[in-house]
């Protein structure tokens, strides 16, 4: 468990935007003093200088996530200046929609690699200092396809229902050692993953997610933040995901006929 964010050394993947710049912030705010680690220097760069100018403790680190070698690497760096990792926030990830038999092989060998291997590369470097410590906080970003495969997602559903049964299984482990774990299952959230993503999206999986307004980074972001200081393990930041999660196989055949509908009527349009 962490008791108390205020110094805490909070190390977010994905940080430079999105969910990860968020959470950066509402770190910053507790009195956290965060370290960034994303692949793009420029960005890197800009999200400290903006969470620097609201008074927060922040230092950076590139490397790309699906690399083993380049995650230890700056883990090492960060520790070495700010100290052990107190919260893990595994928000780098990638979705790249697209019907099964139109994409390419590296697009599903991608999403397993960045999503999946992401944040186990991430996790397998602070748990032990973790263990030791009988102190921590780590939370893995999956996501509302984990819990209900859709249509045009046979690439990145997959990768982050492996983040899902990860962070299940290593609650249940670490648990007893006193670091907390934690998932989170967001919807659709507006941020720059989700343009690009949009630009990808099959008419079928608009038509199924079109109706649905996406949520604000900086909401999933607090209840990312309260996950940790409650202790909580499954975070659903938005209730309809919540619902479906609790449902799970009741709600499941209603679900499919309304998907059903949607992709005839798209497709009839």
């Amino acid at each position: 468990m962490v008791t108390g964010l205020h110094g805490a050394h909070a190390v977010i993947t994905g940080g430079s935007s999105g969910i990860g710049l968020a959470t950066a912030a509402a770190l910053g705010a507790r009195g956290a003093s965060v370290s960034l680690v994303a692949r793009d220097e420029s960005r890197l760069r800009k999200a400290s200088v903006s969470l620097k100018s609201r008074g927060y403790s922040v230092r950076t680190a590139v490397a790309d996530v699906s690399s083993q070698e380049e995650v230890a690497a700056a883990f090492a760096g960060l520790v070495s200046v700010a100290g052990p990792c107190d919260v893990l926030v595994t928000c780098a990830g990638q979705a790249r929609p697209g019907e099964f038999l139109s994409l390419d092989d590296e697009v599903f060998r991608r999403m397993v690699e960045v999503d999946y291997f992401g944040t186990l590369h991430a996790v397998r470097e602070v748990a032990p200092s973790m263990v030791r410590r009988r102190s921590g906080s780590i939370v893995a970003i999956s996501s509302a396809a984990a819990v209900l495969g859709i249509y045009g997602y046979t690439a990145y559903a997959p990768a982050k229902f492996a983040v899902r049964g990860l962070m299940e299984a290593l609650r249940d482990e670490l648990n007893p050692a006193g670091v907390h774990v934690a998932c989170v299952y967001p919807p659709d959230v507006d941020t720059p993953q989700l343009a690009e993503e949009n630009r990808w999206k099959p008419v079928e999986t608009a038509a199924i997610s079109g109706t649905i307004r996406p949520m604000a980074a900086e909401a999933v972001a607090s209840a990312i933040v309260r996950a940790v200081e409650r202790e909580r393990y499954a975070v659903y930041p938005d209730r309809s995901v919540a619902l479906l999660a609790a449902l799970g196989p009741l709600a499941a055949p209603f679900l499919r006929r309304m998907v059903d509908r949607r992709v005839r009527h798209a497709r009839r349009a």
